[in-house]
């Protein structure tokens, strides 16, 4: 019995063995063929082929870095004129209702009432024969 155990034993731990072995061997060609399947989708490139991909790369960032400062640059330019005009709405809103008033003055002070009250304080009497002006004809002159 102890015999048979032991050819049990040797045959279980050669099994084993031989699994074991024919695993790591479907592993490694496993890993062989997708090497050769990355390889192959993946050109060699030379060491100048990278250092030129490198500098186009670096290139083709600091451009973008560039545009993205110049855009941020008129959008801030844009902004400020914005404000610049909405100050000066205000200060246009202004100048009207100063304006406004000022007319409004002129008016008040040509009106005949205030200027009769202001010939009175003059001492200046009103006419009792007024005399009109007929443009039309140069000579004739009518009383009122």
């Amino acid at each position: 019995m102890s015999s048979a155990l032991a050819r049990k034993s040797t045959s279980s731990a050669l099994t084993s063995s031989l699994t074991s072995t024919l695993t790591s061997g479907i592993k490694r060609q496993v890993v062989e063929t997708t090497a050769k399947v990355i390889q192959g989708a993946f050109p060699q490139v030379s060491v100048a082929q990278q250092a030129s991909r490198k500098y186009f790369a670096i290139f083709v960032t600091s451009i973008s870095v560039a545009g993205f400062l110049a855009l941020l640059g008129i959008n801030t330019l844009l902004a400020q004129d914005a404000f610049t005009l909405s100050n000066l709405r205000v200060e246009a809103k202004l100048v009207a209702d100063q304006r406004d008033a000022i007319t409004r003055s002129i008016d008040a002070h040509s009106a005949p009432e205030a200027l009769a009250q202001a010939a009175t304080a003059l001492g200046m009497k009103p006419s009792e024969t007024p005399i009109f002006l007929n443009i039309e004809s140069n000579s004739e002159v009518a009383r009122g």
